[in-house]
């Protein structure tokens, strides 16, 4: 994600200096303009703003608050921080609080789909939010301010425990139509003009009926992504049961070793259990 987001920014007129774990991956961005820092301190020195795209909670905490090499040990009173990483609640407060003792603004602020056209969902003061508008508006086509520090993150978990948990819900109901003997195929151009039609439904006829189990998202992020949602229902005590359901699906695949495959992959553990494949033509 970093490296579309910081093209968007540069094709905005910004200058970026840019920082990532894998060398591979900055050398792509000197052609495009941007400096390059050995470190997130390095990156975050000249910054009057910083944005981060990390895999995790953990990976931002450390990115974040390490006392040599991380952002806060770089960026300067008054600056910015904004974190776009699909986060916990609990970790967003304690980069947020790091922030205030330090007198830089920080927003969480987890998106949604590819830039330009991704939406992104932002938590913090307002105002802060009304400064960076316009950095927002660069990298994404739907921008929305849900509310305090860690508003941002419950609302993309939420999006997310909708997304994958129904995605393990239309995995079933094709299991359901293969052992009842239907067209797979056929179903597939059904759904999506019923009752049964989601976005994520999409991913089955693309990344599951193929074979491909390709998709935008591995496994490992979406497993990750749907233990952060069902710890959050707990937190707040809401209901999440089919959500747990479907977050022990998603880890029962990362436990066979998919975790770096997309996260139709998961369709398998279903197949298994339902002793069919997902196929046009399913193997009965």
């Amino acid at each position: 994600m970093g490296r579309p987001i910081a093209e968007c920014l540069i094709a905005a007129g910004h200058r970026l200096t840019v920082h990532d774990a894998r060398p591979d991956a900055m050398s792509a961005m000197i052609g495009e303009g941007a400096a390059v820092a050995d470190n997130p301190a390095e990156a975050a020195y000249a910054a009057e703003v910083v944005f981060t795209s990390l895999p995790g909670p953990r990976e931002v905490e450390a990115v974040a608050l390490d006392p040599e090499q991380g952002v806060f040990a770089g960026l300067r009173r008054g600056g910015t921080y904004i974190d776009l990483t699909t986060n916990s609640p609990a970790s967003v407060q304690r980069v947020a609080d790091a922030a205030r003792k330090r007198d830089v603004a920080f927003l969480d602020a987890p998106v949604s789909g590819r830039p330009p056209n991704m939406t992104v969902m932002v938590g913090g003061r307002e105002a802060d939010f009304g400064h960076c508008k316009s950095l927002f508006a660069a990298i994404a086509a739907n921008v929305f301010y849900v509310g305090p520090s860690g508003a941002g993150a419950i609302a993309k978990l939420v999006t997310q425990y909708l997304g994958y948990t129904n995605f393990i819900a239309a995995i079933e109901g094709m299991l359901i139509a293969a052992k009842a003997g239907i067209d797979l195929d056929t179903l597939a151009r059904i759904v999506p003009v019923s009752a049964g039609q989601s976005r994520t439904f999409d991913n089955i006829p693309r990344g599951v009926l193929s074979r491909t189990f390709a998709a935008g998202g591995t496994l490992d992020i979406v497993a990750k992504d749907m233990a952060l949602a069902c710890q959050l229902a707990r937190d707040a005590g809401a209901p999440a049961a089919l959500g747990a359901l479907a977050a022990d699906m998603y880890a029962r695949a990362q436990a066979q070793g998919w975790g770096r495959d997309g996260f139709p992959a998961v369709a398998r553990v279903l197949e298994a259990m339902a002793g069919v494949e997902l196929r046009p033509e399913a193997k009965r």
